[in-house]
C-alpha cells in the first residue's frame, strides 16, 4: 500500500527509473536521485537563508556574486542532464544527487526575499545575504547535506521515501506562497509566522492541485503513447 502511494505520488513529477532512484530498504523513493536532491536541497537552502536572515526579514534580491553562484548551481545541472540524456557523457546517481542539491540550493536565493517581501507586514528592503560571510554560511552546509543524503538516509528505511515526500510539499508550498500572497488581502498583512494559515493552506490546496495534475496528464499521454 505504502510503495502504491509512494509511486503515485511522484508519478507526475518523475520518471522514476529504479536504476536512478534511490531506496530506504525495499522502498523506491518518489523521485530519481536528481530530483531528491532539488527538492531536498531546496528545503535545507531556505532553512538555512532563514537562520542567515535572523529575523531581520530581509526582502531585497542577493547581491550578483550569490545570484552568479545560484546560476552556476543551476547550470551544473543543466549541464549534467542535458550532456548525459544526449549520450555526449555517462553520469551516475551521485553526479545527479550533487547537481541536483546545487540546483534546489539555488532557487531559494530568488524564493525566500520574494516570500519575505510579500508576507511581513514590516519587512526590511535591504539584500538578504548581503555580505561574503553570509554567502559562506550559505554555501558550507552543502557537503554536509550530500553526505546525508547519499549515506544516512538510505538507513532510514521507509522514512527515507516519507522525508522526501516531505520536502518535495515543502517545496512547492514554499514556491506556491508567493502565489498565494498575490490577492491585496494578504500582501503584507502578517507579523507572525502563524497568522499566515490562510495562505498557506492556499498554497497547500495549489500544491496538491498541481501534483494531482501532474500525475493525471502522464497517465492521458502514456495512453495516447499506448505506454503503460
Amino acid at each position: 500500500m505504502i510503495d502504491t502511494l509512494l509511486h503515485w505520488f511522484g508519478f507526475g513529477l518523475c520518471h522514476q527509473l529504479p536504476a536512478r532512484s534511490f531506496f530506504g530498504g525495499t522502498h523506491q523513493v518518489p523521485v530519481c536521485a536528481r530530483d531528491t536532491g532539488i527538492y531536498i536541497g531546496f528545503v535545507i537552502s531556505f532553512a538555512v537563508i532563514a537562520w542567515i536572515d535572523r529575523g531581520r526579514r530581509r526582502s531585497g534580491l542577493p547581491a550578483w556574486p550569490a545570484l552568479a553562484l545560484a546560476g552556476l548551481f543551476v547550470a551544473a545541472m543543466a549541464w549534467d542532464g542535458v550532456t548525459s540524456y544526449a549520450g555526449w557523457r555517462v553520469t551516475d546517481n551521485s553526479l545527479r544527487l550533487i547537481t541536483g542539491l546545487l540546483a534546489g540550493w539555488a532557487l531559494p536565493v530568488v524564493v525566500y526575499p520574494m516570500v519575505t517581501g510579500s508576507l511581513w507586514r514590516r519587512s526590511s528592503p535591504e539584500r538578504s545575504m548581503s555580505g561574503t560571510f553570509d554567502l559562506l554560511l550559505w554555501v558550507l552546509p552543502l557537503p554536509v547535506a550530500f553526505a546525508f543524503v547519499w549515506w544516512v538516509m538510505p538507513l532510514l528505511g521507509v522514512w527515507y521515501p516519507l522525508v522526501v515526500v516531505a520536502a518535495i510539499v515543502a517545496t512547492f508550498v514554499g514556491v506556491n506562497m508567493v502565489i498565494a500572497l498575490l490577492p491585496l488581502r494578504f500582501d503584507r498583512s502578517f507579523d507572525r509566522a502563524r497568522d499566515a494559515w490562510a495562505p498557506a493552506l492556499i498554497a497547500l490546496a495549489l500544491s496538491a492541485t498541481e501534483i494531482g495534475l501532474a500525475a493525471w496528464l502522464r497517465v492521458i499521454l502514456q495512453s495516447i503513447a499506448g505506454v503503460r
